[in-house]
């Protein structure tokens, strides 16, 4: 009897215990940890392997001998923080180092891979320095585009890395947006843009004067991805030229026209296509629906990759770097309920061995499924999106916050997203529209959403919404909208205009002045001016839409409480402009939470921002939705 006795007691503790663990809340620190090692490469001899790892609350650079497992640390940072770096040599490494400060101001460096020999190439700069070809040309040259001549435009220059002298490689009059060499290192494409039509422009060797071989309106996509080796004069470039949907092409630099479709197909958006220069060819391109698949266009490529598929069971994988022989691999897997894990692959071993644990806080299982949704806009047309469900709970009456994404020219995709399963893990079920004018979708549905910014598009959410409603998933009484940037303005556009959907709404570094969002886009991203108008509206064509579409212009109208984060240090946000709206919000008796958050190179500053951002937000949230 006193067994049996002690079974029951076990069997309910156990029970107990599981019952906790189901509905246990994550603390906030645990999704947004900062990574301790990331931005792993592989040496191009495929010998050693780099990192970044935190330490003394900075990332170093560190370089491990892959055969012995030995680590050097190569950097030891004090001020300004490493925003990117790369192999340009087996034995040598290029890092780009950020302050804090509103203009990032930058230094450039060389240094050996045994942490020796390094130097500076650059103080202090205020200008942009973009890497167009990163391997060393003639032991000493690296090719680059930057703004320090003006401004406004990036010329081409070779940086020497013994010296650090830049020489003009090809000076930009005034309209190239894009540069690109071929598989050597020559430049021979230049992207020209008048603001709406783009015109690429190819030359056959730096002799030659650049000629214009074919010109599209910026709604079409011509990507290029690499030059083909066995044949003069064919680019690999991803395209919806006279198509709707992205195809893999072989472009005829001398005629403009396509000489093959590698992978086309009308229900198949190409998102990605990797060459491989040691086999010579095309390997696979990317398409993506409501998950990203790769369709393999060589055989031995898709032999050696269901190897990786085996070692990978049940998770996606994408290659983020690899030595020149195609034979050291680094490898990031990634689920929607985990934000995976680094590993380094060795294909002629067939050895895979960890590196890290991208997030090492986070456990799958107490994760939720990110699913996808689609339904009908009151007007017809299909819109796609995503919905995460609390873990645990029946999928009835819930209180939904709705996550409008960022924009122009982005969509929401299918993986792990901190922000939707901390929301999930918070009780709520979070909503993901990718609206019209979200890319992916093809061109048409692209172009849809152009001028639609505070009618259509908002209404494409609001109809989400109500289709979360429609199948009793949503609580009415329990909405919420948060969004980022374009994804704050359409958030407060939908707050204030629709009181009987949103119980309560936020911006994070959001738009809120398309008059001022147009005035502070880069003077390097003025040629874009035209493309935005066409996007959004000219503001001195179409002034009172641009006012009309302005929150800020409207803050007689909000009534629910509004959650604003802004970062000061933003060189794109007018902190002013924010502030204002705050203080006329508050006039008119709007409960307001205002959050001036911390965001730069620096990860342990970055990690601390975020965690006093999204704690306020719960508050918000907590407090907007969970008395009604």
């Amino acid at each position: 009897m006193l067994k049996k006795f002690i079974l029951l007691v076990l069997v309910a503790f156990v029970w107990a215990c599981k019952g906790s663990d189901e509905h246990k809340i994550i603390p906030v620190d645990n999704f947004f940890r900062t990574q301790d090692k990331a931005y792993y490469h592989v040496s191009p001899d495929g010998k050693c392997l780099s990192y970044l790892k935190l330490q003394d609350k900075k990332l170093e650079l560190f370089v491990e001998d892959i055969a012995t497992g030995t680590s050097t640390q190569i950097t030891h940072l004090t001020e300004k923080s490493i925003s990117f770096y790369f192999w340009t040599s087996n034995n040598e490494i290029i890092y780009y180092t950020e302050d804090e400060s509103k203009e990032r101001k930058s230094d450039l460096f060389v240094v050996g891979k045994d942490g020796k020999n390094q130097k500076q190439l650059s103080s202090n700069e205020k200008t942009r320095l973009r890497v167009i070809e990163d391997q060393l040309i003639d032991d000493k040259y690296i090719i680059v585009a930057s703004n320090k001549r003006d401004s406004t435009v990036f010329d081409v220059y070779r940086l020497n890395v013994r010296s650090g002298k830049m020489d003009i490689a090809a000076k930009n009059p005034g309209n190239i947006t894009d540069w690109v060499t071929d598989n050597k290192g020559i430049l021979k494409i230049a992207v020209a843009s008048d603001g709406v039509n783009e015109t690429l422009l190819y030359r056959e060797n730096e002799s030659l004067p650049f000629k214009p071989v074919i010109t599209n309106n910026f709604e079409t996509t011509l990507q290029p991805v690499a030059f083909a080796e066995n044949e003069a004069d064919v680019l690999f470039a991803i395209s919806n030229v006279n198509r709707d949907k992205n195809a893999l092409v072989a472009l005829d630099l001398k005629t403009g026209k396509e000489k093959q479709v590698l992978f086309g197909n009308d229900t198949l958006n190409v998102v990605d296509a990797k060459y491989s220069k040691a086999k010579r060819k095309m390997i696979f391109v990317t398409c993506e629906t409501w998950k990203k698949e790769k369709h393999y266009l060589d055989d031995s490529t898709r032999v050696g990759y269901s190897k990786i598929d085996k070692l990978l069971p049940n998770t996606e994988w994408r290659i983020m770097d690899k030595d020149k022989g195609d034979n050291v691999f680094v490898v990031r897997t990634y689920t929607d309920k985990n934000p995976g894990s680094y590993y380094l692959y060795v294909s002629n071993q067939n050895k895979l061995k960890k590196l890290a644990d991208i997030n090492p806080s986070i456990n799958e299982e107490d994760m939720s499924a990110m699913k996808p949704i689609s339904y009908k806009s009151s007007d017809g047309l299909t819109i796609n999106g995503y919905l995460t469900l609390p873990k645990d709970k029946k999928p009835t009456n819930l209180p939904v916050v709705v996550l409008p994404h960022n924009g122009p020219g982005f969509r929401n995709t299918w993986g792990y997203n901190a922000d939707v399963q901390f929301l999930a893990n918070r009780g709520y079920a979070v909503l993901q529209v990718n609206y019209r004018g979200s890319t992916g979708y093809g061109k048409a549905f692209y172009t849809a959403g152009f001028k639609q910014w505070s009618d259509k598009i908002q209404e494409d959410v609001n109809d989400g919404v109500k289709w979360l409603i429609q199948k009793k998933i949503a609580n009415p009484k329990k909405i919420a909208i948060y969004g980022n940037g374009l994804g704050g303005f359409i958030a407060l556009n939908c707050l204030y205009k629709n009181n009987d959907i949103y119980s309560c709404g936020g911006s994070n570094s959001g738009v809120i002045n398309l008059f001022s969002y147009f005035k502070t886009i880069p003077p390097f991203l003025k040629s874009n001016l035209q493309m935005y108008y066409e996007i959004f509206g000219n503001p001195e064509t179409d002034t009172d839409y641009t006012r009309f579409a302005s929150p800020v212009f409207h803050a007689d109208r909000f009534k629910a409480p509004v959650f604003f984060a802004q970062n000061p240090k933003d060189p794109r946000v007018d902190v002013t402009i924010g502030v204002q709206f705050i203080k006329e919000l508050k006039k008119r008796n709007v409960s307001v939470t205002y959050i001036e958050k911390q965001e730069g190179p620096n990860p342990v500053l970055r990690q601390q921002g975020r965690t006093a951002l999204y704690k306020a937000l719960e508050e918000f949230l907590k407090e907007n939705l969970g008395k009604k």
